[in-house]
């Protein structure tokens, strides 16, 4: 056997004395890193308009607006598909729809996938969830086993249902439903809150997710005290919706405002349990949301539409310890699968090759600058509400920070500049000034789908692909 000369093992020696010093805190004593807890906290179909400190009058969120100036404000978030389960496959796994093949609501998503609560769990995490799920497929009240759970190991959620005053869950390992005993958001958000007081002081950091069903439709089934604050309240239609539609559109906004200040009211009671706990400045804490809601504008409704009410999302974060107490925004867009390479960036956790999101945590910390990127805007399978009947296309698209351009499969179909029309009232794609433009995002669409191994092909080629069976609305059928 070789001998290794003294002289060949100093560097190494050398290397760990300088990292027991450099681990030790000034009383000698060695002192481990500890890395930071993560907390996630979603809600369903908040469009990034509707809040306070981006300008709507209509939002009473004074909670979201104080996070906003203590937090990076993230103001082109983009739901890339923007309904449901594609969203929160995303999330999970850092990948595209194509590739986890969750592109539609009420398919599965593999048990055997790589995901944020599998990889937080290896890296040493407590893991818990608590709310909506939507990842189980088929079943939306059936109880979800451990290995269907993808490594969230605190269980306290659904599948899904919007019945949000009279909602059941599974709690871990009990197969039999229990029943929030009032507006399931609240209590949820106080289930978060013993979790967080009881692991507080944990060895190990922990990583929560709470996953909100409202301001989802029913609009009408907020707390009574919060849609007192809209039964007489003034609001400001955005110019984009239709005369014809007002009515309709105010009618659901009072709802939908009513269901924003419930939450901002939970965020609040959660915010204050994270500083009592004493662990705020080295928690990461996100607020956002799966997609947004188009509520009438352009005369529509929901979501998988590629315009920014359906698209845009609200996503702050904040982590006191490394960017302390000052906000800042980032008006580049940020996909949705960027959000869990960026979290692990966060937290120095090796981000598997599995995931296809970019990591924006050097440009979160300042170590590098980012002006501008390209999102996917995709509608794969259209379903429900987005019907071909009803308008509903198969399309792929990019959002930049000033512009959205989307194609059909027949040929190129919009063309905004979100900077000179920020409602999308003015569709440039056949103005022949805007020709030059048009061909350049025609070539950065293509290059991204390339980058994204999609073939841009009909629904139906994706659906025979993943073996799904979907019904005459284009629709997966499940049982409640």
């Amino acid at each position: 056997m070789r001998r290794i000369k003294s002289k060949q093992r100093f560097p190494s020696i050398l290397l760990i004395i300088i990292f027991i010093i450099g681990c030790s805190d000034n009383n000698g004593g060695l002192k481990i890193e500890r890395k930071p807890n993560v907390v996630y906290v979603f809600a369903d179909e908040w469009r990034a308009q509707a809040t306070g400190f981006a300008g709507d009058s209509n939002a009473i969120t004074p909670t979201i607006d104080k996070l906003a100036a203590e937090s990076i404000v993230f103001s082109t978030a983009v739901s890339n598909t923007p309904v449901c389960c594609p969203y929160r496959a995303s999330l999970l796994t850092g990948q595209y729809p194509l590739t986890h093949g969750v592109f539609m609501n009420d398919v599965p998503l593999n048990p055997k996938a790589n995901t944020m609560g599998k990889i937080y769990k290896n890296a040493g995490y407590n893991t818990a969830y608590i709310g909506k799920w939507h990842l189980n497929g088929q079943c939306r009240s059936c109880y979800i086993p451990p290995e269907r759970r993808q490594g969230f190991d605190y269980w306290k959620a659904l599948d899904c249902t919007h019945d949000y005053n009279n909602s059941i869950y599974y709690a871990n390992n009990d197969t039999l439903p229990s029943k929030w005993p009032g507006y399931d958001a609240y209590y949820q958000t106080l289930d978060a809150q013993n979790y967080i007081e009881k692991h507080a002081n944990d060895d190990k950091p922990f990583l929560l997710v709470l996953s909100w069903g409202p301001p989802h439709d029913p609009y009408q089934t907020a707390p009574e005290k919060n849609r007192k604050k809209y039964k007489s309240k003034k609001l400001r239609l955005r110019p984009n919706v239709p005369v014809k539609d007002k009515e309709k559109a105010e009618k659901d906004l009072r709802g939908y405002y009513a269901h924003m200040n419930a939450l901002d009211g939970y965020l609040d009671m959660l915010l204050k349990t994270i500083d009592e706990s004493g662990i705020a400045d080295n928690t990461i804490f996100v607020f956002t949301s799966d997609h947004g809601d188009m509520l009438y504008s352009h005369g529509m409704q929901k979501k998988q539409r590629p315009y920014d009410e359906s698209i845009l999302v609200p996503f702050l974060l904040r982590y006191p310890e490394i960017l302390g107490e000052n906000n800042k925004t980032i008006e580049a867009p940020f996909s949705t699968p960027d959000i869990l390479p960026t979290l692990l960036g966060l937290c120095n956790i090796n981000i598997p090759k599995s995931i296809e999101g970019d990591d924006f945590s050097k440009y979160i910390k300042g170590e590098e600058e980012i002006d501008d990127n390209i999102a996917l805007i995709l509608s794969i399978s259209p379903f429900g509400q987005w019907l071909r009947k009803n308008g509903g296309v198969e399309c792929r698209g990019i959002r930049t920070k000033q512009y959205t351009y989307v194609r059909k499969l027949d040929g190129p179909w919009l063309l905004f500049d979100n900077v000179a029309d920020p409602y999308q009232q003015n569709n440039l794609i056949d103005n022949p000034d805007f020709s030059e433009l048009r061909a350049q995002l025609d070539k950065d669409l293509n290059q991204k789908l390339l980058e994204t191994n999609d073939k841009f092909l009909p629904a139906e080629t994706y659906i025979k692909q993943w073996g799904y069976v979907v019904d005459e609305t284009g629709t997966i059928p499940y049982t409640q």
